[in-house]
């Protein structure tokens, strides 16, 4: 599937999500772009192919030894034509094609006791076929006896129909259990066909009832994929376990990719979006936890709402398909699902696939496998960076600040490049940031005191000096005299009234 850098924003046209045959129905990347119904048309098609090279070849090989057989043992004879495929060479051809399974079988064996714990309990395993060890059993006894249970009463209400899906269903549990040396393409093959059959047998009996046909299907689907989950998730067999690990770390380098860089439509400053992205990333990690494929699609959808949520918060308008992908790689690398590509191969393996063909699970599951592609093949084009830039910032040797560029959107403020990569990072860079603000204050405070201060000193000094020429202008004589001394009219005043001079 295509991705296409914008200036606005990672954009995939819904084209690029449908399968590639032009079915209508959703394309898988681990399909090679096809649905689930166009790849088991191909795949057992190609499959057919190998089986009848496979025949050629043999044949070819089994004449050639007969011939030099024929040879080294001098025998002569008339025809030197090969023998014809008939009853005559399909005698030795079928015991030299038993020969080299038993080598084979005797060849994996041989290794599998080899780094086994023990052989004896290997042997036990073989010899006690469908007992388990007390813990084991404990365990699953834990997780599917509520399941058994759902799925019996369920099938009550069915009535003889009910008691025929039990029993095919339980037939194909004991079936799959001798199979678990399978790979994963088999196995799931297997359930496929289980699937199929089950299905056109039910639309026969509710006649043409797709509804009633689909619910019996998720009930089928979550009574043997809880049963069959221990031995089908993340088998052996495969690379999934490699390939989550290399995931895993490839996230985490890419722990500094900000919400601009994605041209994220989502404004984490808003309550109510901020809230809807730890939802989206608690659905997407709690997928893991689940055991039935069509569980682990329920929490992709949960997510995927969730973004659509806060996507439409933010832009006081409805979430488009090219502001959800970006979004959703955001989520995803926020979150670091656990163990997300065998996620994603047990639900394309094992799912009901008329869930993934069509509907809300079928998108939105689509839209989890671009973003895990796009993750894969991140690179500086994609994040509008220079291959500089985005060399240092893989290397640890930088890291991208708040550098808004002009008319970019969303503004989240200050910290948003720092609060884009994680919850810790962006408490610490609000906190660095709150301290250079007080600091700044605080300087300021103490220039205002100091300007203060002087200004103090210098209205002391110019009143001082105001004193000064006042005094030295005016300056202040004292005269002592006695009362009325200077009175000329005190001789004239009655006596009662005439100053009286005290010795004193």
């Amino acid at each position: 599937m295509s991705q296409r850098t914008e200036r606005r924003g990672i954009h995939v046209d819904q084209s690029d999500l449908l399968c590639k045959k032009g079915c209508g129905y959703y394309g898988n990347a681990a399909w090679q772009g096809l649905c689930s119904k166009c790849w088991r048309e191909e795949y057992q098609r190609v499959r057919q192919k190998q089986i009848q090279d496979d025949w050629a070849l043999a044949e070819k090989l089994q004449r050639e030894e007969e011939a030099a057989y024929a040879s080294s043992h001098g025998v002569q004879t008339q025809s030197t034509t090969p023998p014809q495929p008939g009853h005559a060479s399909l005698g030795p051809f079928s015991k030299f094609e038993e020969k080299k399974t038993n080598e084979k079988t005797r060849k994996v064996t041989t290794v599998k006791k080899f780094f086994s714990p023990s052989s004896r309990t290997a042997s036990k395993k073989e010899t006690q076929e469908g007992k388990t060890s007390p813990s084991i059993s404990r365990h699953a006894s834990f997780d599917t006896d509520q399941v058994s249970k759902d799925f019996v009463d369920f099938l009550k209400n069915l009535q003889k129909p009910g008691r025929e899906i039990h029993k095919q269903c339980r037939v194909f549990l004991v079936n799959m259990s001798s199979k678990k040396d399978l790979g994963a393409d088999e196995l799931s093959e297997c359930v496929q066909d289980f699937y199929q059959n089950l299905a056109d047998r039910l639309m026969t009996h509710f006649k043409g009832s797709s509804e009633s046909v689909e619910q019996v299907m998720d009930q089928v689907e979550k009574y043997i994929m809880t049963r069959l989950y221990k031995s089908v998730f993340c088998p052996e067999t495969t690379d999934d376990e490699r390939k989550d690990l290399a995931t895993q770390n490839r996230i985490r380098a890419l722990h500094w990719v900000t919400i601009q860089m994605l041209c994220v439509s989502m404004d984490e400053e808003i309550p109510e979006v901020s809230e809807n992205v730890v939802k989206a990333i608690t659905d997407i990690i709690e997928m893991d936890s689940k055991r039935v494929p069509r569980d682990k699609l329920a929490c992709i959808t949960h997510c995927s709402k969730h973004i659509f949520s806060a996507i439409r918060i933010t832009k006081n308008e409805p979430a488009s398909a090219d502001d959800f992908l970006p979004a959703l790689i955001y989520i995803v690398l926020k979150a670091n699902p656990p163990r997300l590509q065998s996620n994603i191969q047990y639900v394309t393996r094992f799912c009901n696939p008329s869930r993934l063909m069509t509907g809300e699970d079928g998108y939105y599951f689509t839209n989890l496998c671009c973003a895990a592609a796009f993750i894969e093949k991140l690179d500086a084009q994609s994040l509008n960076l220079s291959p500089e830039e985005f060399e240092r910032y893989m290397s640890g040797q930088a890291s991208p600040r708040c550098s808004s560029a002009e008319g970019e959107w969303p503004h989240t403020g200050p910290g948003a490049g720092v609060a884009a990569t994680n919850p810790v990072l962006a408490q610490l860079n609000h906190n660095l940031e709150q301290l250079s603000t007080i600091s700044s204050r605080q300087e300021k405070v103490i220039e205002a005191a100091q300007s203060l201060q002087a200004d103090l000193l210098s209205w002391t000094e110019s009143v001082q000096r105001e004193v000064n020429d006042i005094l030295e202008k005016y300056p202040l004589t004292c005269t002592v005299s006695a009362i009325d001394a200077n009175n000329i009219d005190n001789d004239n005043l009655p006596p009662p009234l005439t100053p009286q001079v005290f010795a004193g």
